[in-house]
């Protein structure tokens, strides 16, 4: 698992110019399971772009950030 500490978000590179929320949680070591996104995002455990986000099939496009509990992620274009 990527380190996802304090510093500078990861960089997660996509396959598509957008992914949900949800599936990037995972992608992004961000959450262990994909059902695990459900309730994290209606805890108002996730950020994007400093904003709570509620809505797991949010789209993420390049250069979101995904923030839980001190670890971050940037969304990337492959």
């Amino acid at each position: 698992m990527a380190d996802h500490g304090a510093g500078s978000p990861v960089g997660v590179p996509i396959r598509d110019e957008v992914i949900r929320l949800g599936q990037f949680l995972k992608l992004a070591d961000l959450i262990d399971t994909g059902s695990e996104a459900k309730w994290v995002c209606a805890a108002g455990e996730i950020s994007v772009n400093g904003v709570v986000e509620t809505r797991r099939g949010r789209q993420l496009v390049a250069g979101d950030v995904v923030t839980r509990g001190g670890r971050s992620a940037v969304v990337e274009c492959a």
